[in-house]
This record gives structure tokens, sequence and C-alpha cells, in this order.
């Protein structure tokens, strides 16, 4: 059973926020997130100090027939971040079935880069700079990107992405094969 998806669903049926609930259960908002999101599996005690926020009964919640529904909406608070350090890399879409590409909604704060190793990988990536600018390399290849600039390459191509600005760098991009 799929604890994290079950939650998400019983929560959102009883139209609260994952910060609600949080308060509600006397748990952290990102107690939640991380439940729903899979990336911690929480103890029976954990789990029903949730559940009496909704409130629930642990039996309740795993023989509840709750019928899937695929999300469409994402709220900002609600996508996992799959950034590193102090990069942000949100992730649309993450619970899709059979989703075919990673939409992201990235920022780089100034002076932030992906590292000084150049990233490889498999797929294709394009994105279009909405605020600041963005030094982009791309198989040795130097680019600053401004607002309104867009990019697109084959992903096995050596890249690394730099913010040389005084102010964070939002950039919004798609690649494939989906992250996550």
């Amino acid at each position: 059973m799929d604890v994290g998806a079950r939650l998400k669903e019983v929560r959102t049926q009883k139209k609260l926020s994952q910060r609600e609930l949080a308060k509600r259960a006397g748990v952290t908002n990102s107690t939640i997130s991380l439940i729903e999101q899979n990336r911690v599996s929480p103890s029976v005690s954990s789990l029903k100090k949730v559940l009496d926020g909704l409130p629930m009964q642990l039996q309740e919640f795993f023989s509840l027939d709750v019928p899937e529904k695929k999300q469409v909406f994402y709220p900002a608070g609600e996508m996992p971040d799959l950034g590193h350090g102090e990069i942000s890399l949100c992730l649309v879409g993450h619970n899709h079935p059979n989703r075919t590409l990673s939409l992201l909604h990235e920022t780089y704060p100034p002076n932030s880069d992906t590292g000084s190793e150049m990233l490889t990988h498999d797929g294709q990536e394009g994105g279009v700079i909405v605020q600041g600018e963005i030094e982009l390399t791309v198989d040795g290849e130097i680019k600053v990107l401004s607002p309104g600039d867009g990019y697109f390459f084959d992903s096995n191509l050596p890249h690394r992405f730099r913010n040389i600005g005084d102010v964070d760098c939002v950039i919004v991009s798609a690649n494939n094969p989906p992250s996550l």
C-alpha cells in the first residue's frame, strides 16, 4: 500500500492543506510532506498521531476504499524539491502515472551553480529564463541568458548552470526521461 498517496488523498478529500493537518496533528508541515512523498515511512505511532488530526482511526485508514484520482494541480508547497544545496528544483507532476517528462520550477540564488563537474545524462532538456540571469555552458559553449531567453539541448552533452547575477535566477524547464 502507498501510505503517502493514501494520506494525501484522505487529506484532500477532507479539504485540508498539509499545513492545517500538521497543525491539527501537532507535527511539522515537512513531516506531512515527507510522508506524502514517500520520502519517509512513518512508524505506527507517528501515523496514528497524523491520523488523529483528520480525525481517523488506523483501521479506517487502511480499510477505507479511496478512489484513485489523478492530480492535476500542484500547489507550490507540495512539489518535491530535487535540488541540492541552495538550488531549488521543484518537480511538477511527480505522482502522475506514466509521466514521460519532468517539468521543473528552478531557482538559482546568486553565486550558485550546479557544480564544477559538468553534468551529463540521457535525454533532452529545455527551458525559459523567467527572472535573473544564468550562465549556461553546453559542450564548451558559454552563454549568459536573460528573462525570455530559452535553451534546448541533448542532455548527454556536458553542461552546467551558474548564476553570475545579483538576484535569484528563476527558470521553468522540462526534460526527459523524467526524474524521480
